[in-house]
Order: C-alpha cells, then sequence, then structure tokens
C-alpha cells in the first residue's frame, strides 16, 4: 500500500469516529433543527472563546465568509502574498465578494505590525479602503510554520487601532496551538472571525467552522445560503467533527513527530534542499539540486511513496492520521533511491 504523503485532507475517519457517525441524531440543518449539527457549533464557538460558529462545507468557504462579513464590495483586504487566500481560492474574494487582496510579502508568514500598518490605503479617491486584514496560523505555503502568540497579538491589535477587522485562516490553527503550546483560544482571540478545518489533521471526512460574533455569523449563514451551502440532514458529518474535537486534536504532536524525523533524514541527503527552522508542524517542503521536482515526485509514486508540487520548484510531504515512524522511513528509503538514480 502506498504511502501517500500529498496532503493531510486525505486522512480517513477511523472505527470510533464512524461509530460516532452511524449513531448521530439528525435534522434540517438549513432549518436550524439538526441537533448534532447545533452541537458542534455549540462546541466549536466554546472551544475558540467565540459567541457563535457556523458549520461550513470547506475552509474555502469558511474564508470567504470572512471575507464577505468583514468587507464591501469595492474594499481591500490585507492578505501574505504566500497566503491560502491569496493563491489558492480561485479567486473568489473579487469573483463573489468584490473584493480585491493586497499582498503582502512576510518572512515565514508571519506579519508585522509596521507591515500591517503599511500596507493600509491612504484615504484618496483612486485608492479601494482597507477593510480587513487575514492572518494565517499555520501558513501552509511557509511549511506549516506557527506564528509566536506575541506576534499575532502585536498583529492584529495594530489592524484594530487602525479601524480594520480581523480574519484569522485557521484551517490547521489545533496543528498551531499544538506546537506552540498555546490554547486555541489564545490565537483566536487576536481575531474578529476564525475558519479552522475538521477534514486535515483532525481526520473527518468534511467541513470547516466558520467562528465569530454572532451577528458576523448570523450574517455568513445568509452568505451561506446564498452561495448554496446550506446542507440538509448532516448530523453525521457533524458527529465526525465532535469526535475530532474529542480525540484527534492531542495526537497532532504524533505528525508534528513524524514530520521532524522525516525532515532531518531528508536533510541528511545530498542533492535536498530544506530549511530545517520551518519544520515546526506536519508540513515538510523542499526542493532539489540535482533533479526536476515533477521527475522526483512521479518516480516516488511508482515506488509507492505518493508526494505533491507546492511550486514549480518545491515538493511538499504531509504527515497526517493514517502515517507512522515505519511510513516515514519507508519514505526516506524510496527518496534515497530516487536520489541515487538521478
Amino acid at each position: 500500500m502506498a504511502v501517500d504523503l500529498r496532503s493531510d485532507t486525505l486522512t480517513m475517519p477511523g472505527p470510533g469516529m464512524l461509530e460516532a457517525m452511524g449513531k448521530a441524531e439528525l435534522g434540517d440543518d438549513v432549518w436550524g433543527e439538526d441537533p448534532t449539527v447545533n452541537r458542534l457549533q455549540e462546541v466549536s464557538a466554546e472551544r475558540l472563546g467565540k459567541e457563535a460558529a457556523l458549520f461550513v462545507s470547506s475552509g474555502t468557504m469558511g474564508n470567504l465568509l470572512g471575507i464577505v462579513v468583514n468587507a464591501r464590495s469595492s474594499q481591500e483586504v490585507i492578505a501574505d502574498a504566500d497566503s491560502h487566500t491569496f493563491l489558492s481560492e480561485v479567486g473568489g474574494a473579487a469573483a463573489l465578494a468584490g473584493v480585491q487582496i493586497m499582498p503582502v510579502r512576510t518572512e515565514a508568514g508571519v506579519m508585522s505590525p509596521a507591515q500591517v500598518a503599511a500596507a493600509i490605503r491612504v484615504e484618496d479617491v483612486h485608492h479601494p479602503r482597507t477593510a480587513a486584514v487575514f492572518f494565517e496560523d499555520t501558513h501552509n505555503y511557509h511549511g506549516g510554520t506557527a506564528w509566536p502568540l506575541a506576534d499575532l497579538r502585536a498583529a492584529g491589535d495594530e489592524a484594530h487601532r487602525q479601524g480594520l477587522s480581523v480574519h484569522l485562516d485557521g484551517a490547521r490553527i489545533f496543528n498551531a496551538a499544538v506546537a506552540t503550546g498555546t490554547d486555541v483560544r489564545e490565537l483566536a482571540a487576536c481575531a474578529d472571525t476564525v475558519t479552522f478545518c475538521l477534514s486535515k489533521g483532525l481526520g473527518a471526512p468534511v467541513g470547516s467552522l466558520f467562528c465569530g460574533p454572532a451577528e458576523k455569523v448570523a450574517e455568513a449563514k445568509r452568505w451561506r445560503k446564498m452561495l448554496g451551502g446550506g446542507m440538509r440532514e448532516i448530523g453525521m458529518l457533524a458527529a465526525a467533527g465532535l469526535f475530532a474535537l474529542d480525540n484527534m486534536v492531542d495526537r497532532l504532536a504524533d505528525d508534528h513527530a513524524n514530520a521532524r524525523t522525516l525532515a532531518e533524514g531528508l536533510a541528511e541527503m545530498d542533492g535536498i534542499r530544506i530549511d530545517l527552522s520551518r519544520v515546526q508542524t506536519n508540513l515538510v517542503i523542499f526542493g532539489l539540486e540535482r533533479m526536476d521536482p515533477a521527475a522526483f515526485v512521479a518516480e516516488c509514486d511508482r515506488r509507492g511513496v505518493r508526494g505533491g508540487m507546492i511550486s514549480r520548484t518545491q515538493v511538499r510531504f504531509v504527515t497526517h492520521y493514517g502515517i507512522d515512524a515505519a511510513d516515514v522511513q519507508q519514505t526516506l528509503k524510496v527518496v534515497s533511491e530516487v536520489l541515487a538514480g538521478a
């Protein structure tokens, strides 16, 4: 069986999660009558220290809701130049919300207060008005880096001082909390609205939560319906999310340990470029010195290790539920063989 390191979205529900899904009480969620969904939303809001939460189909939808409730058409939001919102959400901010993104280049995905302030538009008839800033924690394209809490607070405080709303793309916020030893509420407190994913390292089959003030969550629910995201008897999906929050958070440390072992093994190989300082959670991103990345990925796949390219020049391996220490050693063996044959 292949070792599949393409993404942590490839996790499969375990026996306990499947059992919880099979026993879920159902109702029509569009009518607000699915008790399991309601419970998931209540638990998620409480876990992140927010007034309310909304179950949505994906992190991309959650981030789009963060756009539409924090900015209006013709306005602008600030985001990291390598953020998922800017690079990998199909231009939804522009196409569906009429909102422009101002990209800011950062070091390791951490935006400083000075960068936040500098990116705000001067009031001018020629300019869109800056409405909000988006942060990402952990940061995908920077290698799964986690914001230090003090830095996240400082950037959020500056945004609020400047009159901006703050949205946190916390797709992997529980990875960030585990890696930094920080209560997830403290990370979420730096932002007005937060999105987090159930379908990555937490192992649920689908879904994300959009969390924030009750008024903004109510507005997000109207937008969710407009976008075609209203779902009906989905308590079994919510049950998977509840199981994930109760049972899958602490084990993220195992994924981080496996990623570190993998990264350190790769760093010892001739022909691989990797910055170990950025391997803080479950993502391992590296470059190649003597082999085309696409050819490398294809040859690894042929030998039973599946990875992906995060750019034209970089390969990404992601550890997750279902990947164990033996899989890591098998991956290192295959990579060594592929590089030897290059």
